[in-house]
């Protein structure tokens, strides 16, 4: 019999799982109506709805009337930098780590053209504090962007310096954590919090912001909603006991995962000409990325895929696959070629050892290709 396939890109999409998929069913059969009218159709509709919103926002600490669903994560960060800046009218200046999320940086460059600040990050992807506290406390700064975790190299912001800066200068702090919540305990530090429910394993299409009852933001498009038409149901639905999922075997996971990982990155480690990139230590437990010199990333990808590997490369976030890493650029490591694997709940510990046997060889082969 021929081994099943390995998923090892989990970085923004994990698979649905069986659970998560009846909960989508169910959300098709009861929240199919319009939730804002009047019949009983209806009001079941809005039941699931509030229900999933409650679910959600409990884990994330967030208040369900302050939290808000969009169509999409991209939409979602839209919203958060777009309300929050404008209700600081009058400062018009955007702080934000170099390593943010494209999406982020589009939103922040679309809300304050021109006028964003990069902040520099160290070899393993850490803000630089000083520089981030000198930046926010300008009084024309509007809000900070800064992530929880990042989203190629696994490494975890110290918000708690970070949050005390912003909080020290009065300014806002947008928190993307896209990339972390479902695979550790969400932020307690933010003023707005952005998450993307298809990276805990919930069907795409959902997008989420999460609002402290202090914080201030005015809608700056037309009407008032997040998601002007509504969202899906059982979208919705779906997204909370996916992440209700994730979080009844949190810590197991967490610790099983970071040791294998950690493997990982000790085996790749020991390989000719490759780096590994981000915080060993202070990361995401199912991310690893690694540098190769002299070795483009997309014949590796394409070759482990063959051999039934599904990994990443490039830019995790970029309208190409294959875009050379932003985020990698900014830390001064290689972008040319470079593996990146985000491992799934259900990953076995002898999937990642056949992983590891393959990728010398899959390596040595591209090796000769490319010397002909």
């Amino acid at each position: 019999m021929p081994a099943r396939r390995v998923f090892l890109d989990a970085s923004g999409r994990s698979p649905v799982t069986p659970r998560t998929a009846d909960a989508f069913l169910a959300g098709l059969a009861d929240g199919w109506a319009d939730p804002a009218r009047l019949t009983s159709e209806s009001r079941r509709a809005r039941a699931v709805l509030d229900g999933a919103k409650e679910a959600i926002a409990d884990a994330l600490g967030a208040s369900p009337a302050h939290l808000h669903l969009t169509s999409g994560a991209h939409l979602a960060f839209d919203r958060a930098v777009a309300g929050v800046a404008r209700a600081r009218r009058g400062r018009d200046r955007i702080v934000a780590g170099a390593i943010e999320r494209q999406a982020v940086l589009d939103a922040a460059e679309h809300a304050a053209p021109g006028a964003v600040t990069r902040i520099a990050v160290d070899r393993d992807g850490h803000l630089d504090a000083e520089s981030f506290a000198r930046e926010v406390a300008d009084p024309a700064v509007a809000l900070a962007l800064v992530q929880h975790g990042n989203h190629e190299i696994g490494t975890l912001q110290r918000l708690d310096a970070l949050g005390d800066a912003a909080a020290a200068a009065a300014v806002p702090l947008v928190v993307d954590a896209s990339a972390t919540i479902g695979h550790i305990e969400p932020p307690e530090r933010w003023d707005a919090l952005v998450a993307d429910p298809a990276d805990w394993g919930a069907p795409l299409g959902l997008g989420v912001v999460a609002m402290r009852p202090r914080t201030r933001w005015l809608p700056a498009w037309p009407g008032d909603a997040f998601a002007p038409g509504g969202v899906s149901i059982p979208l919705a639905l779906a997204a909370a006991v996916a992440l209700q999922e994730r979080l009844e075997s949190l810590e197991a996971t967490r610790t099983r995962l970071h040791a294998l990982t950690a493997r990982i990155r000790d085996r790749l480690a020991q390989l000719e000409g490759v780096t590994i990139v981000g915080d060993p230590e202070e990361r995401l437990p199912h991310l690893v990325t690694a540098a190769f010199m002299y070795l483009d990333g997309e014949p590796i990808v394409s070759r482990l895929d063959r051999e039934g590997f599904a990994v990443g490369s490039g830019s995790a976030c970029g309208s190409d696959t294959f875009e050379p890493s932003q985020v990698l650029a900014a830390m001064g490591a290689l972008t040319h070629g470079n593996l990146r694997l985000g491992l799934t709940p259900d990953v076995r510990d002898d999937e990642v050892d056949r992983f590891l046997a393959t990728l010398p060889r899959v390596m040595e082969d591209v090796r000769r290709s490319m010397t002909g």
